[in-house]
């Protein structure tokens, strides 16, 4: 089965990332908060978007042929 090196490369990256925090995701997300809070420029925020509201009319419903 052929293998993608670039797919390959980043899951081998993400192990041993992983494999630092003995695969602990809530020590692995603590991590990444961290590194986040060190780079609040990098962070994107949009303001909230209005959400759209569209009416939908029922459609009858067929009778139906059954005795």
């Amino acid at each position: 089965m052929w293998q993608d090196p670039i797919v390959a490369e980043t899951r081998a990256l993400r192990d041993e990332y992983s494999r630092q925090f003995n695969y602990d995701a809530e020590a692995i997300y603590k991590d990444l908060v961290a590194k986040q809070a060190m780079h609040p420029e990098r962070m994107v925020s949009f303001p909230p978007r209005k959400p759209v509201v569209r009416v939908v009319a029922p459609q009858p419903v067929p009778p139906t042929n059954r005795p």
